[in-house]
């Protein structure tokens, strides 16, 4: 799964630590989920898009493997 993470929050001029604060999680995991490391469970999706007023499918692109 893509994101839009880094994007989103470097357009807001938000830090990773300012981030992660606000979402109750380490820096690191902003920086894994921003480099497609890890992909967010549903709850942290919801807080992720509820902090920026946008929707999960804006943050974060489903790619549907074609081959399934």
């Amino acid at each position: 799964m893509n994101n839009r993470l880094e994007e989103i929050r470097k357009q807001r001029g938000i830090k990773q630590e300012e981030l992660a604060m606000a979402l109750e999680v380490s820096r690191q995991t902003i920086g894994s989920l921003e480099n497609g490391r890890y992909n967010p469970s549903i709850l942290l999706a919801f807080k992720i898009a509820r902090f920026f007023g946008m929707t999960i499918e804006e943050i974060f692109i489903y790619e549907e493997d074609e081959h399934v």
